[in-house]
């Protein structure tokens, strides 16, 4: 016994926290019984992946519905893979997609709430208390094996086509005496802190997941690392005691986690804890080929949260694609309720997928942002597009910045009735879209013109261009404009609508149609733009006379 103490004080020197005082700074959080406490707990050890995003606003969505606690936890206990400023970036990315932690680690580096820390490097004391107590027990010991020795280990049981690991016979520490621990550590021999399992690989545990519902996995009996060499837990050790004492009610987190489930769960008995609910969805994925794969950090620009940001998405746009991956009831919902904010939406776990990963669908994304930016006022649209320029365009800024009443008169083209236009999928569309409205830009716009319009003469051309500036008078409302311009196109041989022209093309050069392509074309260089009697009414008569005017310029 006596030899025990000394071991117990050499592996845990100068520790005089006790379990019960842990337990007493923590109490139970004093909330009804339906209501859920979860959390997000990004690592600081690179960009934070769309799947993060996902799995924050999952979890924080489900506890703010049942009106309960959402909070962010910094795992930090990886340092040779942490990279600076890393955490907070996971924090602005979050807030930035409208996932506010209720308690947590913030952006000042301050933290809010009552069961911090929350940053697992400042818990070290607490991660050590529980190990000491599992030593003193029986259920932990120090583990002296080096990376070498590991490695012969997992090398042997390749050869033997047995089952890799440290469990039975191969967890060569888990049997040494006192005298030969107390050898070791008084040679100075670094050692980890191994959890002592008593799980048997042929038994079976039954396990009901919130998203895939019961299953039936092996029991574990790993005796994995708990405390690492450098004092720190590691994720398996650390998470339990965190989400003990967080009081944490609901854990949702990927598929690669569902394997070491039997292991927590183990852990959590063995502390004579009750565990969180779990629950795993998974990956997000992305086709290659005719194929799926997992979206991959190393691979796909789309895995990092900060290309949607440069890519200039609108994170609400962002969040309702999210949305309808995490719950397919989503996207019939959002045509029930076009207009009420997607915080009102109840997401239900029996709608996520239990098996088949969600698949990364940009064209579906770029349509729900087109929506979604329809919906925007002018107003809204001006200045999302400015704050998104200021950061990743300064040519497109200073020009919302100079010409900020003209370009609020082009954004507002099209914006009202009950059919808004639907052509920008995020900001970095908007200059390409906006371009031709300004002179220094259009002059410098190459085309060719015989393509735009072919099997058009430029004697046509001119025809057209100087009989439209004869008719035009910027006081006429749209009405007013349109029968003018029928009539014009009908003096010069068109049909004034289509339907006559389809009954007589022999009759008529063209229709309606034709001729205010012709002016489109002139005034923009383009085919396709927004309404062209708006367009025109943006641009103002003098920019209108002087292009249709120069329009010889476009056949050099």
């Amino acid at each position: 016994m006596e030899k025990r103490k000394i071991i117990i004080e050499k592996l845990f020197p100068n520790l005089k926290t006790f379990p019960e005082n842990i337990e007493k700074k923590y109490p139970s959080r004093n909330l009804k019984q339906e209501t859920l406490v979860t959390r997000i707990a990004p690592s600081p050890t690179g960009f934070l992946h769309i799947g993060g995003i996902y799995a924050g606003l999952l979890s924080e969505r489900l506890a703010h519905q049942s009106n309960g606690i959402f909070y962010i936890r910094i795992e930090d206990t990886d340092k040779k893979r942490e990279i600076k400023g890393a955490t907070e970036l996971a924090i602005k990315s979050f807030e930035t997609f409208g996932i506010f932690a209720d308690e947590g680690e913030t952006l000042s580096g301050e933290e809010k709430g009552n069961y911090g820390p929350y940053k697992q490097s400042k818990r070290e004391e607490i991660y050590k208390t529980f190990a000491k107590k599992l030593v003193k027990e029986g259920y932990a010991y120090p583990c002296f094996c080096t990376s070498e020795e590991l490695e012969k280990i997992n090398i042997k049981q390749k050869e033997n086509e047995i089952r890799t690991g440290y469990y039975e016979k191969w967890a060569q520490c888990r049997e040494k005496s006192d005298e030969e621990i107390l050898q070791a550590l008084n040679k100075n021999k670094p050692f980890v802190i191994r959890f002592k399992s008593n799980g048997n690989n042929n038994n079976r545990i039954e396990f009901n997941d919130l998203i895939k519902g019961k299953l039936s996995l092996p029991e574990n009996d790993q005796d994995i690392v708990i405390i690492k060499s450098d004092g720190l837990p590691t994720y398996h050790f650390a998470h339990v005691i965190d989400d003990h004492f967080m009081r944490t009610t609901n854990v949702l987190r990927g598929d690669e986690w569902l394997s070491s489930i039997s292991l927590h769960l183990e852990l959590f008995k063995t502390l004579n804890w009750n565990p969180p609910k779990y629950g795993h969805f998974p990956p997000i994925n992305i086709l290659e080929g005719n194929s799926k794969r997992k979206l991959s950090k190393r691979k796909d620009p789309e895995a990092n949260v900060f290309y949607y940001d440069k890519e200039g998405y609108p994170t609400n746009a962002i969040i309702e694609y999210l949305l309808n991956l995490i719950d397919s009831s989503f996207e019939e919902w959002r045509k029930q309720n076009p207009k009420i904010d997607n915080t009102k939406f109840h997401i239900n776990l029996k709608h996520l997928s239990a098996s088949a990963g969600p698949l990364l669908d940009m064209q579906k994304l770029q349509d729900i942002s087109k929506n979604y930016i329809s919906q925007l006022s002018t107003k809204e649209i001006f200045q999302q597009c400015n704050e998104w320029a200021k950061k990743y365009d300064k040519d497109l800024a200073k020009r919302l910045e100079n010409d900020s009443e003209y370009i609020k008169k082009i954004f507002s083209i099209e914006r009202d009735g009950d059919k808004p236009r639907k052509d920008t999928a995020k900001w970095s569309d908007i200059k390409c879209q906006i371009e031709y409205f300004f002179d220094d830009i259009f002059k410098n716009i190459k085309i060719d013109l015989n393509e735009l319009l072919p099997n058009i003469q430029k004697i046509e051309i001119e025809k057209i261009a100087k009989q439209f500036l004869l008719i035009y008078n910027e006081k006429d409302n749209k009405d007013e404009w349109f029968l003018k311009l029928k009539k014009m196109a009908k003096s010069l041989g068109y049909a004034d609508n289509i339907k006559s022209y389809k009954e007589q093309t022999d009759q008529y050069k063209g229709h309606i149609g034709d001729v205010a392509m012709i002016l489109r074309v002139l005034l923009t260089k383009r085919k396709q733009t927004p309404d062209l009697f708006q367009m025109i009414q943006c641009m103002g008569t003098a920019r209108l006379n002087s292009r249709l005017k120069k329009f010889n310029i476009l056949f050099i």
